[in-house]
């Protein structure tokens, strides 16, 4: 007759052995790829917990300088409720706009299955912290979801952020738990998106799943950056680098006149005529004045503006642009400054070279913050 202890001990390992084939039984009567049975799914405790190891708590949105699309909100009232995705940009941002279409078509596809995305609007210059110019740039470029001025830097301080455009893709649970800094990786986001959608489904208890949808954005811009070898390029003289006719230091914070150097190979940009610098612009004081630039790009932008219009003659290697090289906001060789915003001045249809592109200003009144290229 077996001891007393040992019968136990067998009666307990048959008790494991049963458990363990019943649980193998459970498993194998769920179908691989199928939702999880409802009473597995984790409560919002143990959810918050596990994703608190790995995650940051997504940061609140504050002393918002106005909002856009929607009334006044807090992230927090989301929360729990919606997948968010929060986009830092500004309008005059070439990486920035070329991102707007994907952002756009998220909304239209994923609206209705929990996606909010919420533009926070971080100004890089001085003229985009004023409402009526992001207002417009919203209507320009088709935005309908909610945007916010962060005009303090507050917001993009309270996420540590540092880059234009940067996503952060916020779960139902409130962790940020993607992000991506600059441009691409559309796929990659979209997926993520449809994965946290289906699982604020789940979380929810709501029927069905999300899937990919198909389709392309409309309006948007191929640019292959490694053919892209010409930085931004400031103006301003608090970021000022590749400017190669200063006539002295003293210009860096005030009125000078410059002239042209007979250069022919040179990598940089001058100025020609009266021009004061401050931190952010190159302002033009003279009547006429001109500014020439090496690049080798396929497009060529700049981000200037005036409170009167301003006619300037684009040239290419010192011919005027034809219908070939003409960027967007040029009309028979001549741009029509204005309204301080990004004007794309040459595109040479997806043929990256190196040229010289020169901006004659028949008119007074520029200031010109930055060039950019694609």
């Amino acid at each position: 007759m077996p001891h007393k202890q040992t019968l136990t001990a067998l009666i307990v390992v048959g008790l494991i052995a049963a458990a363990v084939l019943g649980i193998e039984a459970v498993k194998q009567d769920v179908p691989r790829g199928s939702a999880p049975a409802q009473n597995v799914i984790l409560d919002q405790n143990e959810r918050a917990t596990m994703k608190a190891r790995t995650y940051d708590v997504a940061k609140e949105i504050t002393t918002p300088d106005g909002f856009i699309n929607t009334d006044a909100f807090k992230l927090s009232d989301y929360i729990g409720k919606k997948v968010i995705l929060v986009d830092f940009w500004t309008y005059s941002c070439i990486n920035c706009q070329r991102t707007l279409p994907y952002l756009n078509a998220w909304h239209e596809k994923y609206a209705d299955d929990g996606l909010l995305i919420i533009g926070v609007h971080t100004p890089e210059f001085e003229f985009e912290k004023e409402y009526d110019n992001v207002l417009k740039a919203t209507e320009k470029y088709a935005v309908s979801y909610p945007v916010v001025l962060d005009n303090d830097y507050s917001t993009w301080t309270a996420y540590k952020n540092r880059y234009w455009p940067r996503k952060y893709l916020i779960d139902i649970d409130g962790y940020i738990v993607y992000n991506h800094i600059g441009e691409g990786g559309y796929g990659e986001t979209e997926e993520k998106i449809v994965e946290l959608l289906n699982e604020r489904k789940q979380v929810l208890g709501e029927e069905g799943s999300v899937f990919v949808k198909a389709g392309e954005p409309t309006g948007t811009q191929d640019v292959d950056f490694e053919q892209v070898a010409t930085p931004e390029t400031y103006l301003g003289a608090a970021r000022i680098q590749y400017l190669i006719n200063l006539p002295n230091v003293s210009c860096l914070s005030g009125s000078c006149t410059y002239s042209f150097s007979n250069m022919k190979d040179f990598r940089g940009y001058e100025l020609m005529g009266a021009w004061k610098l401050d931190d952010e612009t190159a302002s033009l004081e003279s009547d006429t004045g001109a500014l020439r630039i090496t690049f080798t790009a396929s497009k060529v932008n700049l981000v200037a503006g005036s409170d009167t219009p301003v006619r300037a003659r684009i040239l290419v290697d010192g011919k005027p642009v034809d219908s070939l090289s003409s960027g967007s906001d040029v009309e028979n060789g001549i741009v029509t400054f204005t309204e301080h915003d990004l004007y794309n001045l040459v595109d040479l249809n997806g043929t990256y070279e190196s040229h010289i592109l020169e901006i004659q200003f028949l008119d007074p009144g520029i200031s010109a913050f930055a060039f950019t290229f694609g």
